[in-house]
């Protein structure tokens, strides 16, 4: 799980790359849940919270900057 305060320390760029990785393991999480060969089912819900946070700081810094 990918604290807040840790988050909030990233440039603009880290978190961009980041929450691309972020969607693309969730990509491969559902997809393995789907054929039946999900191992830990929990992370799905923890990867989905961790890209909230992410995009909860992003819009955040949008509209600090408008």
């Amino acid at each position: 799980m990918t604290r807040v305060r840790d988050i909030r320390q990233w440039t603009d760029e880290e978190l961009r790359a980041q929450l691309d990785q972020a969607r693309r393991e969730l990509f491969n999480l559902r997809f393995q849940q789907s054929v039946g060969h999900l191992e830990n089912p929990a992370r799905v819900r923890q990867l989905r919270r961790d890209i909230a946070r992410m995009l909860t700081i992003q819009r955040e810094r949008r509209r600090a900057t408008s």
